[in-house]
């Protein structure tokens, strides 16, 4: 699994800060924009205690996500204010597709044996099917949940701070969990403040 921050908002805690004080006090946007990293990150601390999470909004974070199944990408697609570009098996021919086998599996030697030889039987059915000229839109029917697949995901930090809640916690599907944690370390990257509470709200 590989989880990378490829863009975000320039000065994305800058923003949101700008975005809550222009809410509460009389001063210019110019003046604003003076704000300092001292008061930026004060600001921002007392804004998300208070709940007053709307200027959060005006931050975005595009990831780029590989290496992970279509049963991980099923779950991320389920958070709706997010933009989603997905790698299409209509389009992209996966003849020897990459695939994850899940951990309880993987540790079981005779059931891995069997989880790879479906996937083998699956991987040469489908194989077959492009070779006597069955397009892939039809042809992908075959294919597993199990299959690698590669997402462009952007989220505000809003909606972040939710997708963190929800998918770190200890309870959420271990792959989905393993690619949250991974976001979160790349936006901690970029905006500590705003996301370093995060744990704390783990279960």
């Amino acid at each position: 699994m590989r989880v990378k921050l490829i863009n975000y908002t320039p000065h994305p805690q800058k923003s949101a800060a700008i975005a809550g004080k222009l809410c509460y006090a009389k001063s210019s946007i110019k003046d604003l924009e003076k704000i300092t990293p001292q008061e930026e990150k004060r600001f921002i601390e007392k804004i998300i205690k208070l709940g007053h999470l709307s200027v959060i909004e005006h931050s975005s974070f595009t990831f780029a996500i590989e290496g992970i199944s279509r049963v991980t990408s099923h779950q991320l697609v389920r958070h709706r204010l997010a933009s989603f570009s997905q790698q299409s098996q209509r389009y992209v021919k996966k003849r020897d597709f990459e695939y994850i086998i899940p951990p309880t599996i993987k540790k079981k030697k005779k059931l891995k044996q069997i989880f790879e030889k479906v996937i083998k039987d699956i991987n040469d059915t489908y194989a077959e099917l492009l070779d006597n000229g069955i397009p892939a839109e039809d042809a992908r029917f075959l294919l597993p949940n199990a299959c690698e697949t590669k997402i462009i995901v952007t989220m505000n930090a809003r909606e972040l701070l939710h997708f963190f809640k929800l998918r770190c916690a200890k309870n959420s599907q271990w792959e989905i969990r393993q690619m949250a944690n991974l976001m979160l370390k790349e936006v901690r990257k970029v905006a500590p403040v705003i996301f370093k509470n995060v744990e704390k709200e783990q279960r």
